[in-house]
């Protein structure tokens, strides 16, 4: 069985390897419990990233999601389709078109979102008051770490 992170009467497994483990439990847990809109992994990612910073020309959502051009245009097509997303004219640039969430597509954001929260509070309800105090730290300073190198490059 998995060792509790605040175990008192032994060190706690704090490799790189048993923290990877932990963490794709987590989101894997966490993205299950997404439901609304029926979108995949890679569209849940898009539109989250569309609800979070904004309009972006469909090579920088590709480029920031990992994807190539190609696979970024038939998933941005078929979350068109879907009344999610919008292509519109860049207003800096007359040649260049930028993909943004709809109205509709900010509610699934939304919506997918507090169902992630949910499913996170859940299981944070499961831990002790220590374990739960550790959570709250670790995983902002990781988030914080991030987003500094994310910054620098």
């Amino acid at each position: 069985m998995h060792k509790q992170v605040m175990d008192p009467v032994g060190p706690v497994d704090s490799s790189a390897e048993h923290l990877m483990l932990a963490v794709e439990d987590i989101v894997r847990y966490v993205r299950r419990s997404a439901t609304t809109g029926g979108l995949s992994t890679a569209a849940s990612s898009a539109l989250g990233r569309l609800g979070r910073e904004g309009p972006q020309r469909l090579t920088e959502l590709a480029r920031a999601e990992n994807a190539s051009q190609p696979n970024m245009t038939q998933l941005v097509t078929r979350l068109e389709r879907a009344g999610l997303v919008r292509r519109t004219a860049d207003r800096t640039d007359g040649r260049g078109v930028l993909v943004e969430a709809t109205d509709t597509g900010l509610e699934v954001f939304r919506q997918r979102r507090a169902e992630r929260a949910d499913a996170l509070a859940e299981l944070m309800e499961e831990l002790t008051g220590p374990e739960r105090h550790a959570v709250a730290i670790a995983l902002p300073a990781l988030a914080r770490v991030i987003q500094d190198r994310q910054a620098r490059s």
